[in-house]
């Protein structure tokens, strides 16, 4: 079995920051691209950042330039730095991994989904 779970969500003032974290555990051979989505209430979820085992990452427009994210491949871990944080940022994060438990299958996992709200 596998699972991802999230941790650092929250509130936060416009303007602030806050640090999500994902750690994958379980039956794992290795882990291709990680990253991080978000659903606001009422609309679908959408990318907010991915990062390839490699590190390349790709970024929503809307967060270029305020967010980062990394990730820890010996601890199959994915983080989000979000900074300069506006209203329009809340919304549940969800981290997702693309994990394989052998060399040729790769199953797309979901963490159960942190809430951030921003506002004052």
């Amino acid at each position: 079995q596998v699972q991802l779970v999230e941790s650092g969500g929250g509130w936060v003032q416009p303007g602030g920051s806050l640090r999500l974290s994902c750690a994958a555990s379980g039956s794992i051979f290795s882990i291709d691209a990680m990253g991080w989505y978000r659903q606001a209430p009422g609309k679908q979820r959408e990318l907010v950042a991915t990062i390839t085992s490699g590190g390349s990452t790709n970024y929503a427009d809307s967060v270029k330039g305020r967010f980062t994210v990394s990730r820890d491949n010996a601890k199959s871990a994915v983080y989000l730095q979000m900074n300069s944080l506006k209203p329009e940022d809340t919304a549940v994060y969800f981290c997702n991994a693309q994990i394989r438990s052998g060399p040729k299958s790769v199953i797309n996992f979901w963490g159960q989904g942190t809430q951030v709200t921003v506002s004052s």
